[in-house]
């Protein structure tokens, strides 16, 4: 059975390619590959959920990297995080809506064909240890 489900982004530690406030169509249970987006539990704080990208699998479980280089609340800090720690795998972004100040009709079209893409990366940039900067339709 497919379970699915949402999941917010609250920090910046996967930027440009989601930002604070963006939602997740996540699918629990769903098998990790190298370049997914992924909701997993904090290695030494089980109780926070954080989104971050499955590099590779190492001995011990998931090497996993934000997208933005500034923030190393990841792999870098923790460690491999055991497999059994990984909750759901992300298929597609919704972009939060423009805020009040932004909301004229350019801005509005630009968020409309921007607000939903998968977070799937090509196998290209899977199969190295590279980063996708962008999401892009896959």
């Amino acid at each position: 059975m497919l379970r699915i489900g949402l999941a917010e982004v609250y920090n910046p530690s996967m930027v440009p390619t989601l930002n604070p406030g963006d939602q997740l169509v996540v699918q629990y249970g769903a098998t990790v590959r190298p370049g997914d987006v992924v909701v997993l539990r904090h290695p030494f704080r089980q109780d926070l959920l954080i989104v971050k990208r499955a590099v590779e699998r190492r001995a011990g479980g998931w090497w996993v990297r934000g997208d933005n280089p500034l923030v190393a609340n990841d792999s870098r800090e923790f460690g491999t995080v055991p497999e059994e720690l990984v909750v759901a795998r992300a298929w597609v972004r919704l972009r939060r809506p423009p805020g009040a100040g932004q909301r004229s009709a350019a801005s509005l079209l630009s968020w409309l064909v921007s607000a939903l893409r998968p977070v799937r990366v090509g196998p290209a940039a899977a199969a190295g240890s590279r980063f996708s900067r962008r999401l892009r339709a896959r």
